[in-house]
C-alpha cells in the first residue's frame, strides 16, 4: 500500500502541462511545465525567449474560472494558482509601468513597453485629447510603416489603420498630415522613443481600473499609477494620493479601505475575489515605487487581528534596483523585427505585431476579421491593429467589451466639443459619465486576456442598443439610496461575522489550553501547582475512569497501524 502511494505520488510529480503564454505582439508562446513548476521558472522562459533582461516591469496574468483576473506568483507553483483545467493559457503584459520609460536602457525592453501602451491606447485605459491621439497614432505610423511615400500611401490612406476604437474622417486627416509633414525621416526606435515620451505626460498612463463603489453606492475606477493611488469618478479624479503618503492598505469581504496620513477612503468591489486583488495590486505597487529596496519589503496583512485575513509579500525588486540594474547591462543590442502595419482593408487576414526571434514550441496566430456595413465587428479586440470603425464624427471612442454571456460590445463616446477643463483635472475631452460607460462595459477587471475569452468577444449592436444596455448597465451599478442601505447592511453583517469569529477563536484557544494543562499534569514534570492538581479526587477520577482507558486505545491503534505497514 505504502509504495503504491509512493509511486503515484511520484507520477503525479512528473506529470507535465501544457501552457500557451499569449505574448504582446499576439503571437503565441507554448511550453510544457512539471507539476512542480515556480511561476519564476515559466517566466524565465519567456524572457529567454524574449531576449529581455529588463524583465521586472513585467509579468504574467491570467483569468481563472469565475472571469477573476490574476497576476501569476513567481514563488508558487504555477499548477496549484491555475484554477482552470489543463492546458493553462496566460497573458505576457506589462505589470509595472516605467516611472520614466524613455530612460529604459534597451531598445528591445522600449519596444515591448510600446506595444503594451498602444494596446492601452485602443482598449480605452489611456485617455487623451484629439490632438494628443493624432500625434500618439502618427508616431504609431512612422514606427511601423515609415516615411510617407506616394507611391505606397494614396489619399485616406491613414484611414485603413486603426488605432482607437473609432476613427472620424478629421482625426483620420490629422495623423494623416503630422505623418507626412512632421515625422518624416524618424526611425522606427525614435518614433517609438517619441510615442513614450508623449504618453507618460497623460495622467491617465499606467492605469489599470478596477471598478468599485464608494460609501454612497456610486460608481468609482481605482488605479494604481507609478507615481500614486487614483480614484476616478465620472470624468474627474477625485483623489490622487502619492506612494510615500499612503500609510496602510487592508480588505475586508468586499470592503477595501486606503489609509492616509489624514484620511482613510473606503470602496466596495464587486466580489472578495475582486477586492483582494485590488489589495495584492495595490500592496505590490507601493513596494515596487516606493521602497529603496527589496529588503525593506515586509510581510502585510489584510487584518489587524492575528487569526484573521489574508498576508501577502510582494517578492521581486523595487524600481531603484531595477534602474541601477539596468545601468550594468553591457551587451550587444538584440536584434528586433517589427512587423510593418496591414490595411484592415487590403486583406480579410492578416497577422498583427511585431516577429521577435522564434524559438521552438512557437506558433504565430492569424487574426480574422469581417466588416459589417455600417457596424464595427471586433472578433478579437485584443489585436494590435482592428479594422477601421464605420462610425464618423470628430470623436474617437473607449472600447466596449463583452464577457461570455454578454452579446453586445458598447461604446462611450469622447468628443472634443464636450471637454472642458473646468469639469475635470483630466487632460481627456470626455463627456459628464463617459468614463463610467466606457469601463462598466468592460469586465470587472479589465479585458479578458485569455485566448480564448477574446476569441468569444462578439460584434457590436446599434447605437440606441448600446446606450440602453450601457445605462442598465450603470444604473446596476449605482443603486443610489438603495446601494446606501446595502452598505450598511453589509457592514453590520461584517461586524457580527467578526464577533462571530472572535468568540470562535476563544474557544479555539480556551480549548488548546485544557489540553495542554492536560498533558502538562499527566507527564512527569514534578512543580508544587501540578502536584497540588495530582491530590485532587476530581484529577484521580479522571485519570483513572477516561484518560488510561484513552491512551491504551490510542496505544493500541498506533501498533496495529504499525504492524500493518511492515506486513505489507
Amino acid at each position: 500500500m505504502l509504495s503504491r502511494w509512493m509511486s503515484g505520488s511520484s507520477r503525479n510529480l512528473d506529470r507535465e502541462y501544457n501552457c500557451t503564454v499569449r505574448l504582446l505582439d499576439d503571437s503565441e508562446y507554448t511550453c510544457t511545465i512539471q507539476r512542480d513548476a515556480k511561476g519564476q521558472y515559466l517566466f524565465d522562459l519567456l524572457c529567454h525567449h524574449l531576449n529581455l533582461l529588463e524583465k521586472d516591469y513585467f509579468g504574467i496574468r491570467f483569468v481563472d474560472p469565475d472571469k477573476q483576473r490574476h497576476w501569476l506568483e513567481f514563488t508558487k507553483s504555477v499548477v496549484k494558482q491555475m484554477r482552470a483545467q489543463p492546458p493553462f493559457t496566460m497573458c505576457f503584459r506589462v505589470k509595472f509601468y516605467p516611472t520614466d520609460p524613455a530612460a529604459l536602457k534597451e531598445e528591445i525592453t522600449r519596444y515591448l513597453v510600446f506595444l503594451q501602451i498602444k494596446r492601452d491606447l485602443y482598449h480605452g485605459r489611456l485617455l487623451c485629447k484629439t490632438s494628443d491621439a493624432a500625434l500618439l497614432a502618427a508616431y504609431i505610423l512612422q514606427a511601423e510603416i515609415g516615411d510617407y511615400d506616394p507611391g505606397k500611401h494614396p489619399e485616406g490612406y491613414s484611414s485603413k489603420f486603426q488605432f482607437f476604437p473609432k476613427h472620424s474622417e478629421k482625426l483620420e486627416r490629422k495623423i494623416a498630415e503630422i505623418h507626412k509633414s512632421e515625422l518624416s525621416g524618424q526611425t522606427p526606435a525614435t518614433s517609438e522613443l517619441n510615442f513614450l515620451r508623449k504618453a507618460q505626460t497623460l495622467e491617465t498612463y499606467g492605469v489599470d481600473p478596477h471598478p468599485c463603489k464608494d460609501v454612497s453606492g456610486n460608481a468609482a475606477f481605482l488605479a494604481f499609477t507609478p507615481f500614486g493611488f487614483v480614484v476616478l469618478q465620472g470624468n474627474k479624479r477625485v483623489h490622487f494620493i502619492k506612494w510615500n503618503e499612503v500609510t496602510k492598505m487592508k480588505f475586508e469581504g468586499k470592503t477595501f479601505y486606503l489609509y492616509e496620513k489624514k484620511i482613510v477612503l473606503t470602496y466596495f468591489a464587486p466580489t472578495p475575489e475582486a477586492c483582494k486583488h485590488l489589495w495584492k495590486c495595490g500592496i505590490e505597487n507601493q513596494a515596487f515605487y516606493k521602497l529603496e529596496k527589496s529588503s525593506q519589503v515586509r510581510t502585510v496583512s489584510s487584518s489587524n487581528l492575528f487569526f484573521k485575513g489574508s498576508r501577502f509579500r510582494y517578492s521581486g525588486r523595487v524600481a531603484k534596483e531595477v534602474m541601477e540594474s539596468s545601468a550594468k547591462i553591457k551587451r550587444e543590442p538584440p536584434e528586433i523585427h517589427r512587423a510593418g502595419l496591414v490595411p484592415s482593408r487590403s486583406c480579410p487576414s492578416i497577422t498583427h505585431g511585431p516577429r521577435l526571434s522564434s524559438v521552438p514550441r512557437t506558433r504565430r496566430r492569424a487574426v480574422h476579421i469581417s466588416i459589417m456595413e455600417g457596424l464595427e465587428s471586433l472578433r478579437d479586440s485584443a489585436h494590435s491593429t482592428p479594422v477601421r470603425s464605420a462610425s464618423h464624427g470628430d470623436a474617437f471612442a473607449a472600447p466596449g467589451r463583452s464577457g461570455r454571456a454578454e452579446s453586445s460590445e458598447r461604446v462611450a463616446v469622447i468628443a472634443d466639443e464636450n471637454y472642458s477643463p473646468a469639469d475635470s483635472v483630466l487632460p481627456t475631452p470626455v463627456a459628464e459619465h463617459s468614463l463610467e460607460l466606457m469601463l462598466l462595459s468592460r469586465q470587472a477587471n479589465g479585458a479578458p486576456c485569455s485566448i480564448e475569452e477574446e476569441k468569444e468577444s462578439e460584434a457590436g449592436t446599434p447605437a440606441a442598443a448600446e446606450a440602453e444596455a450601457a445605462g442598465g448597465e450603470l444604473r446596476a451599478l449605482c443603486p443610489g439610496a438603495g446601494g446606501l442601505g446595502a452598505a450598511q447592511a453589509e457592514q453590520v453583517n461584517k461586524f457580527v461575522l467578526s464577533v462571530l469569529r472572535l468568540l470562535l477563536v476563544t474557544v479555539g484557544l480556551l480549548f488548546v489550553l485544557l489540553l495542554l494543562l492536560i498533558v502538562l499534569t499527566e507527564s512527569d514534570l514534578d512543580t508544587a501547582f501540578f502536584r497540588d492538581i495530582r491530590q485532587t479526587p476530581e484529577f484521580e477520577q479522571f485519570h483513572y475512569q477516561y484518560f488510561c482507558p484513552l491512551r491504551r486505545w490510542f496505544a493500541c491503534k498506533v501498533r496495529a497501524v504499525v504492524s500493518l505497514l511492515i506486513d505489507t
